[in-house]
């Protein structure tokens, strides 16, 4: 290894470990570790300008605005209402319910999009319950996080699959005469969010700790009490679906999905600015007081630390060795790549990480005559599910994560934060192993 790579590890082993540590902002914490790599000479200026995906930040603002709007409709309180019905008044089936549908949409919208969206149906709930949201936020994040690469739309790391092996739509479903990432993702969360509820929410929302008149009070209500103004919930909502079915067929406009939801959220303010006296809604300047800046400087410092270290060739020295043991025991190598994988993308952004992967196991499969699909998968499949174990590997936990701390009014611990996070990585993980051993590494071993 040389000094500047060297270098560039601790700075970013440090910054990362500062990050999930928490006692310190993890926005400035980010931003600093991005200029302590410029300082000593690990990217310049300019490359962590370019390392930064400011389509994805573009995406964040935009969704993140009509969001807000969406926020202040009604139409959360009366999702919220119609949900707890639904769950016949269970706080724990709800919990798992809001957690199963969050995980769904996803496969086609951006997971923190989904976070913004399902946000204020919890908050009506728990605040009304005077139950603290973590554990439901935090749910909601870590289902939000995990089916983005069932299908080709939901995250990148699928569409960095299509760019580099040109998979498509369908084969995302079955692929060479198998059942492939969404089969595959769905049976490991369906099966993750039964145990969490029958292990864990059922304990924490007994009857005994739940107040009863109080979810009466929320469910005797008609839904549709809680949308004061029709107009304004359906000029929000129809821009909301009209943006994300764009987002969804921009292969056919090949404008890019940041350019996208800027549109949408300029066309939305641009109504809500001439019709306010008619529509009640707020003020411009009321959203944009509701962003939160932090979490888009973050995402910005985690591309930039994390294009810095790919600069400098640190990921590929750890993808070369690994692709040696595939070489040598298929079965085993494999193995390798899906659980060494899951930990190195808990401590970092794993989007460059997959697709420095994606490459090295496209040239391996054609120097050393194996068949590629089992060890994409397998990183696919443990790059996103390992994610889910800090807020460096997930930037989506973050924001989930900052809704908690200022809805509860409180700094959540990282014991507390890793008391779900670690059992629904390990248990993900462990089930998604299985399914990919018995359907794709075992019968492709050479």
């Amino acid at each position: 290894m040389e000094p500047i790579q060297l270098t560039a590890l601790i700075i970013f082993l440090v910054t990362i470990g500062l990050i999930i540590w928490g006692k310190v902002d993890r926005a400035a914490i980010g931003i600093i570790g991005v200029l302590v790599m410029v300082l000593f000479g690990v990217m310049t200026a300019e490359e962590a300008f370019m390392f930064v995906d400011w389509n994805v930040i573009a995406i964040l603002f935009g969704i993140w605005i009509i969001a807000t709007y969406f926020g202040e409709t009604g139409l959360p309180q009366y999702l919220a209402v119609t949900m707890l019905r639904i769950s016949r008044n269970n706080i724990a089936l709800f919990l798992t319910l809001l957690g199963v549908i969050s995980a769904f949409i996803s496969m086609f919208v951006d997971n923190v999009v989904v976070i913004l969206m399902m946000a204020p149906v919890i908050l009506h709930v728990t605040k009304k319950l005077k139950l603290a949201s973590f554990p439901f936020i935090i749910f909601l994040g870590l289902s939000a996080n995990f089916m983005g690469t069932a299908l080709l739309l939901g995250d990148l790391p699928p569409q960095m699959l299509h760019s580099v092996a040109g998979i498509e739509f369908p084969e995302f479903i079955w692929q060479l005469g198998r059942p492939s990432s969404f089969p595959i993702l769905t049976v490991t969360f369906l099966l993750s969010a039964f145990l969490f509820y029958q292990f864990k929410f059922r304990k924490m929302y007994s009857g005994s700790a739940i107040d009863t008149t109080a979810i009466a009070e929320i469910t005797v209500t008609n839904p549709m009490e809680h949308i004061k103004n029709k107009n304004f919930a359906v000029i929000v909502l129809g821009i909301l679906f009209a943006t994300i079915l764009a987002m969804a067929f921009r292969p056919l406009t090949g404008l890019h999905l940041g350019f996208i939801a800027v549109t949408g959220a300029l066309i939305l303010v641009l109504i809500m600015e001439i019709f306010q006296k008619k529509l009640g809604n707020p003020s411009f300047e009321q959203v944009i007081g509701e962003l939160d800046w932090r979490a888009l400087i973050f995402y910005v410092a985690l591309f930039a630390l994390v294009g810095g270290v790919d600069h400098i060739g640190l990921l590929k020295m750890v993808a070369e060795p690994m692709a040696s043991y595939v070489e040598s025991n298929y079965i085993l190598g494999t193995s390798l790549f899906y659980w060494a994988t899951a930990p190195i993308v808990g401590i970092m952004e794993h989007d460059a990480y997959i697709l420095t992967f994606l490459y090295v196991i496209r040239d391996l499969a054609a120097s050393a005559n194996v068949n590629p699909w089992p060890l994409w998968w397998a990183i696919l499949w443990a790059g996103t599910i390992g994610s889910n174990l800090t807020v460096a590997g997930a930037p989506a936990l973050f924001v989930a994560l900052n809704i908690c701390e200022r809805e509860d009014a409180r700094k959540i611990s990282l014991k507390e934060f890793f008391s779900y996070t670690v059992p629904f990585v390990a248990i993900t993980l462990a089930i998604c192993f299985v399914l990919a051993l018995v359907i794709w590494i075992i019968p492709f071993s050479p």
